[in-house]
């Protein structure tokens, strides 16, 4: 590949596959499918899900951890389009610092910001998203 200067440039040799897979597990495993893969950037230590590069510092080199599986809900809304019943959609901010998109069990209307979650399957066989369930059972007298 040729750069407009006239100057040879090589194509990177590292790609973008791959980049979430387990550090110690073998892929098909239980572990690496139960698992909440995420990427720390080694430069600035931004923990993020699911990125080529740092929205930080635009670095490359990030690595691959695996998260504790507990959280926050900082976001959830009723969804009632392309599905037979309602569902939710939240968006969970982990422990280690990084959001993530996913469903939380339970009653749609019954989840809300600040509620505490915990990890129940890293993938939904259905919508490919984490699923998470209430740590605590939300005490409220109106709701």
């Amino acid at each position: 590949m040729y750069h407009h200067s006239g100057t040879a440039v090589s194509p990177v040799a590292r790609s973008a596959t791959g980049v979430l897979d387990h550090p110690t597990a073998s892929p098909g495993t239980a572990e690496a499918r139960d698992a909440l893969l995420f990427q720390r950037c080694t430069w600035c230590g931004t923990a993020m899900y699911h990125r080529v590069l740092c929205p930080v510092c635009r670095g490359s080199d990030l690595r691959t951890e695996r998260s504790e599986g507990v959280g926050t809900v900082r976001h959830s809304t009723v969804v009632h389009r392309n599905s037979p019943a309602a569902r939710n959609v939240s968006l969970v901010e982990m422990a280690e610092g990084f959001v993530v998109r996913g469903r939380v069990m339970g009653p749609p209307i019954g989840i809300h910001s600040g509620d505490r979650v915990r990890l129940s399957t890293a993938k939904d066989p259905v919508r490919g998203e984490p699923v998470f369930q209430l740590v605590d059972e939300p005490y409220r007298a109106w709701t």
